[in-house]
């Protein structure tokens, strides 16, 4: 059976967006006790990010711009995006140091949880185990960008997804994760993960993070996120790189 004890939650949220926290705070379960990235000292917020505080740091960025139709890829990163990935990274290897539960929830900050999420949540990953549904990432929100390959009802293997505003790692896909060494060659994390359970559209992610995970995806989701005239968004409303 699977608890809630099981699950070790973090939410990816900056010291200046205390709204933010209060509204999550406000939907976190009780019983899931949650780990919030405000509450550490890292180089997380885009606005306080430059090429000294990353290089003291021993940070590396991928050389991300190239020419390309899609205006995402054809555009230096955005510090905010960069600040992203260093959260989400800090996450994973806090999860990896501290901690021995099977499963690690990673939230966004402009996170909406469904009703009853806990309860709907664990009886899901009980079904997953159960029928020895093995899985690496599992994302309980997502923007979907192709067609994704159903699996069991309810849950379907994800094609190419952005947006990491909630989803779940079981703890030996931790250590897959943090191999990767993304410290060293930092792209925003939408990308990242996608690339590592799918042939990444771009030939130099796919080289530099072959597939090597095993995804599945709640649908209908879990989580959905906050729309962006709403809440905002601290990593595309910032500058972008302009040392490179």
């Amino acid at each position: 059976m699977i608890i809630s004890a099981d699950i070790r939650a973090y939410v990816v949220n900056l010291p200046r967006r205390a709204d933010r926290r209060k509204q999550m705070e406000a939907q976190l379960p009780a019983l899931l006790k949650a780990t919030f990235t405000s509450d550490w000292t890292g180089p997380f917020d885009g606005r306080e990010l430059n090429r000294h505080v990353l290089d003291q740091l021993g940070v590396a960025l991928f050389p991300w711009q190239i020419a390309s139709d899609n205006p995402w890829w054809s555009r230096p990163l955005k510090l905010g995006e960069i600040g992203c990935t260093l959260s989400h990274l800090a996450c994973w290897q806090h999860a990896a140091d501290t901690g021995d539960e099977p499963f690690i929830l990673i939230l966004e900050d402009d996170a909406v949880l469904a009703p009853d999420f806990l309860s709907h949540l664990l009886a899901r990953l009980a079904q997953l185990t159960a029928k020895d549904k093995a899985f690496d990432l599992l994302y309980l929100g997502r923007f979907p960008l192709e067609a994704d390959e159903p699996y069991v009802s309810g849950v379907v293997h994800p094609g190419y997804s952005h947006c990491t505003f909630g989803y779940l790692l079981t703890r030996p896909a931790l250590t897959e994760v943090l191999a990767t060494g993304l410290e060293q060659s930092v792209v925003p994390v939408d990308e990242f993960l996608p690339s590592l359970y799918i042939d990444h559209p771009r030939q130099d992610l796919r080289a530099r993070f072959p597939r090597q995970l095993r995804a599945l995806a709640l649908d209908p989701p879990l989580v959905r996120q906050l729309p962006k005239d709403e809440a905002g968004s601290d990593t595309e409303d910032s500058p972008f790189v302009d040392w490179q």
